[in-house]
């Protein structure tokens, strides 16, 4: 399956898709020195965060879904250099809403967990 959505975001700052299916998606991110949030090599959590929107908005995988809520949590620092896999999955399916939830791990450590409210428009959200 190909991504259907956010095709001109940037791998750089946000990720790749590596898996993609119905309902499910993996991406994952190399982080980087740019990312770092102080001299120690801490990668600031927007990062994490970034990823983890885009693997849900992969997960719906339509050109027209837009994050409405986020509500996650991060559980363990990042350091330069790692890199992040984030996957999500489409849980809830009502109407134009879909409940995302998302993992992203480094190695075997859980780094986030998020649960993303999206929603699938019928047009795109800049369309007048």
């Amino acid at each position: 399956m190909k991504p259907d959505t956010h095709l001109a975001i940037s791998p750089t700052w946000v990720g790749t898709p590596v898996d993609l299916s119905q309902g499910r998606a993996v991406a994952q991110l190399i982080t980087c020195k740019e990312m770092c949030a102080d001299d120690k090599g801490l990668i600031h959590g927007g990062f994490a965060f970034g990823l983890g929107d885009y693997a849900a908005m992969l997960a719906v995988n339509d050109p027209n879904v837009v994050l409405g809520a986020a509500e996650t949590k991060f559980l363990a620092p990042v350091r330069c250099g790692e890199v992040m896999v984030a996957t999500a999955e489409v849980l809830i399916e009502q109407g134009k809403k879909r409940e995302v939830e998302c993992r992203i791990t480094v190695e075997d450590r859980v780094v986030f967990e998020g649960r993303f409210t999206c929603f699938v428009l019928p047009q795109h959200i800049l369309s007048s």
